[in-house]
């Protein structure tokens, strides 16, 4: 009950960086009485709108009345603080007194029981000497202050309070922001004169560039493919059909998105950028088949109902097996599956909109839209295709004839995949660009607050000149975002993308390298991230906590560890919370002259306490507000350590004996921590650390983790990963999983439709050469393997199989309905089959184009994923045209073999 603010908790969001940030200030009114006009008709006003979830204040200037005690004259006086801490409480209350009823009336009991002023606490009378009252302004200086005075922010140079409004989760942000600047100029007219309210920062800035810049990928996405299905087809006609499919399935996708309650966002919009691919995919395969049988003299309608009939399983496999790679992207836990369950529903819900719409629109519209061209027609528009066809025809026989050597580029494959994963560089996510910049300020551990405060001013000079900066928010002091009293904050709002000249990144970069001018004090900045793990804000990104069972034991082996990984090429600005020492003054009383006084430790503890320790003695509480009451000696006399001696004790022997705390004790000034770190139970420390430029966070891990085993460090000590380097561990082994997840359910979807345990395998080896081009594209693009990039991978395992589906499909027609044999069978199909294979992978590649190639906000998140697909397809669809038949004319072969071996034995047994 003795603290001066309960202890809290924090649940984190990931998604929970604040939307809005307003800056309070004025050039007339004190900042504590500005910080109650915040609170009051700001704060709570705009935490009552709909979509706000919290409003933080920063700057932690709550009005509070501040009594200012000098020792000397209160000791003059036979008083101590012990006597004024108890006057001072007593004569403020505000209790029940009852009520009472006469014969014909009721009444209420009160009294001005309640002190409400500085000049009320001025006038109050806390002894009586010589017949005289002595009054607290006798003793003290009282004044309306700050509840805590070691706390303080600044927009850019002025002082000001800062306010940081966070959305509810799952509310829209654009909509909350949107709805809080309509309301400002109402509750600015609510503030009085002379307090100015300021936009520090807008979240949704970037947020609306980035929304725009994935708009513009859809659309371009579209238009990209709708011109591959026009070079293919050379149909207005036919082009028309599948170019509807697109905006149908778009739209469907949009209304279950509506029922679902998901908003549009960067990955609702990213889905359905790759979904522009795919859902024309469906069509192309209809619409092929159908021109196909018209082209061979068919009628429009006749050639409709035949083509489908014969088409309509293969679309069925298709969109059940890419659904079901989906699947397991619905089933991640954690912070990745979080965020990916809307972009893995969306996809899945456009493909299937776009399953139905080939189904039923598209044959509708050939038997209506599609005409049979003149054989010169044909001739001038598909004679280059037809030619390519009978090239490829060529190469596939030279493939056939050497099925080993075939079967060795397919197993090579395989190899080049599992190689690439193992030794291609891992991270997390992509660091993006938002157009925030956060940073740490640390100054040596013995720093006051007022020094702090002016290296702090010092490195906000020097960040706002920089050319690409455009405001700033800076906070000192111990307010629950930093937790040590030598640190202080940094929020840069950068100038939008087109004004600057350099990244996040590199500004954040030039800004460190400018701030070492400032004598006393270092900085350290990063890129605001859209996905924050960390609780806290700490001086460098990653954090590892050691634990022990006593703190003798990191005291030990924490400075050796320190010194291994600041060898460590790969990590930079490492630093624990351990290695930060401030100064401290330790008493050593002497208890048998203390009790020779009648003083108790207890008395010593109270005394300092109410003196140094910024003690709450009562609460004034106002209408719309409360203020509290601060103990303490007047500043001026605790300039040195040695002034803690001048306080003055109470004596258990004497109401009227005063001993000063010298008499008893003597103070020596030691190393002290700037905060105590537990680990659950356990005593701990925080090693923090950051990456070097093109280093990976996997091979950082993985150095970090051999440095330690080679410590050789007790039993007694464990390390733990926090933050985003546990969450980037626990999602290296999800990607694993995921990637094995998906070929398991694809494997058992196309199970269960061929009805066959060997004609999946033959689709699913289609896969690694997908998986070698996508990973190779990666390595030479100088993007690592992240979460982006494994989705890229997931979605891979989609398209790719769509070949073989389509191959295989007429194969076993041909085989079933023809008689044909196996070799002649899948030639045929290849023959049949190559336009629309080559017609759905290079509509597919369009799509993940403008991924690849973008810019702007936003496109670091994006890049990997269109680096995977693009990549993965161009290598895949040149292998895979080759591998694919010969494959399953093994597994024929194969299957050829035993198929005796069991009717003999089947035979045998009867």
């Amino acid at each position: 009950n003795d603290l001066p603010a309960p202890p809290s908790y924090v649940k984190i969001n990931p998604a929970d960086t604040p939307v809005l940030t307003l800056a309070v200030t004025s050039d007339k009114l004190p900042l504590h009485r500005v910080q109650e006009f915040a609170d009051t008709r700001l704060a709570q006003k705009i935490s009552q709108m709909a979509g706000v979830g919290f409003v933080a204040i920063g700057g932690g200037e709550r009005p509070a009345v501040r009594i200012r005690v000098n020792p000397d004259a209160a000791s003059a006086y036979g008083l101590n603080l012990d006597d004024l801490r108890t006057t001072i409480g007593a004569a403020n209350v505000d209790m029940p007194k009852g009520s009472f009823e006469g014969p014909k009336r009721a009444y209420q009991i009160d009294a001005n029981d309640r002190v409400e002023s500085v000049e009320d606490y001025e006038r109050l009378v806390v002894a009586y000497r010589n017949g005289a009252p002595v009054r607290l302004s006798d003793i003290a200086t009282v004044v309306e202050g700050a509840e805590n005075d070691r706390l303080a922010a600044w927009m850019n140079r002025t002082p000001a309070v800062i306010l940081d409004v966070r959305r509810q989760p799952g509310a829209n942000v654009v909509a909350v922001v949107d709805a809080i600047k309509e309301a400002l100029p109402a509750l600015k007219e609510t503030l009085p004169p002379g307090v100015d309210v300021a936009l520090l920062a807008d979240r949704t800035v970037t947020i609306r560039a980035s929304v725009r810049d994935v708009e513009l990928d859809l659309v371009f996405a579209v238009l990209l493919v709708v011109l591959a299905i026009f070079l293919f087809l050379r149909d207005f006609r036919a082009t028309l059909i599948p170019s509807l499919s697109a905006p149908l399935s778009l739209v469907g996708a949009f209304a279950a998105m509506h029922l679902l309650g998901f908003s549009v966002n960067n990955l609702t919009l990213l889905a359905l950028t790759i979904g522009a691919g795919f859902v024309v995919d469906d069509s192309i395969v209809m619409i092929e088949n159908i021109a196909r049988h018209v082209e061979t003299g068919k009628r429009p309608f006749e050639a409709a109902l035949v083509g489908s009939k014969e088409i309509g399983f293969t679309i069925v496999s298709l969109t059940v097996s890419l659904v079901a790679v989906l699947i397991p992207l619905l089933f991640m836990t954690g912070v990745v599956g979080r965020l990916f369950r809307e972009f893995a529903v969306t996809l899945a819900v456009t493909i299937v909109v776009s399953a139905v719409v080939s189904l039923t629109l598209a044959p509708m519209l050939c038997a209506r839209l599609l005409r049979r061209s003149a054989p010169r027609e044909r001739l001038g528009s598909r004679g280059g295709f037809e030619a390519a066809v009978e090239i490829y025809g060529r190469l596939l026989d030279f493939a056939l004839e050497r099925q080993r050597a075939t079967l060795f580029v397919a197993a090579g494959a395989l190899v080049a995949t599992v190689l690439l994963y193992a030794f291609i560089p891992k991270g997390f996510f992509p660091v993006q660009d938002t157009g925030l910049v956060q940073g740490v300020s640390l100054a040596p551990g013995d720093v006051s607050f007022a020094g702090l405060a002016e290296r702090q001013k010092a490195l906000a000079d020097v960040i706002l000149a920089d050319p690409d900066v455009a405001a700033l928010s800076s906070y000192v002091g111990v307010d629950g975002a930093v937790m040590a009293p030598n640190s202080g904050r940094f929020l840069i709002d950068l100038k939008p993308f087109g004004e600057r000249r350099a990244s996040a990144t590199e500004i954040a970069r030039r800004l460190a390298a400018g701030s070492e001018k400032v004598p006393g004090i270092a900085l350290y900045l990063r890129p605001a991230q859209d996905l924050a793990i960390d609780a806290g804000l700490g001086h460098a990104q990653y954090r590892l906590v050691l634990e022990a069972a006593e703190p003798a034991m990191l005291d030990r082996i924490v400075p050796a560890f320190l010194g291994r990984l600041r060898a460590l090429p790969q990590i930079e600005n490492v630093g624990a919370t351990q290695e930060a020492k401030g100064l401290g003054v330790y008493l050593d009383v002497d208890r048998d002259t203390a009790a020779r006084f009648g003083i108790t430790l207890a008395t010593v503890d109270n005394a300092l306490y109410d003196a140094f320790g910024q003690r709450i003695v009562s609460t004034v509480f106002t209408q719309s507000n409360q203020r509290r009451v601060i103990l303490g000696v007047d500043p001026a006399f605790a300039r040195e350590p040695q002034s803690i001696l001048d306080v003055y004790l109470p004596s258990s022997l004497s109401r009227s004996a005063q001993t000063p705390l010298s008499a008893i004790a003597r103070a020596a000034v030691r190393p002290a921590p700037l905060q105590i770190e537990h680990f659950g139970p356990f005593p701990a420390t925080s090693v923090s650390f950051d990456l070097r430029p093109g280093a990976a966070l996997g091979e950082a891990v993985g150095e970090i983790g051999r440095a330690w085993r080679e410590l050789g460090a007790p039993p007694g000590v464990r390390t733990h990963f926090q933050g985003a380097a546990l969450a980037f561990e626990a999602s290296l082994g999800d990607e694993l999983l995921l990637i094995l997840a998906a070929l398991v359910c694809v494997y058992i979807v196309l199970g269960v439709l061929y009805e066959s345990f060997v004609h999946p395998l033959t689709i699913i080896s289609t896969l690694p050469s997908a998986g070698a081009g996508a990973l190779a594209a990666l390595v030479l693009s100088g993007h690592e393997l992240g979460v982006i990039g494994v989705i890229g991978l997931v979605l891979l395992i989609g398209i790719v199989k769509k070949n073989a589906i389509m191959m295989i499909d007429f194969a076993l027609a041909a085989e079933r309905e023809q008689g044909l044999a196996p070799r002649e069978a899948i030639h045929r199909a290849c023959l049949l089959r190559v336009r629309p294979i080559l017609m759905t992978t290079l509509v597919a590649m369009p799509s993940a184009l403008p991924l690849m190639l973008g810019s702007g906000v936003g496109a670091e998140l994006r890049q990997p994923l269109g680096v995977a697909i693009v990549g993965g397809l161009a290598v895949s669809q040149i292998l895979t045209l080759f591998t694919t038949p010969v494959v399953y004319l093994a597994f024929d072969r194969l299957t050829s073999r035993r198929a005796p071996k069991r009717v003999f034995l089947s035979q045998a047994g009867e």
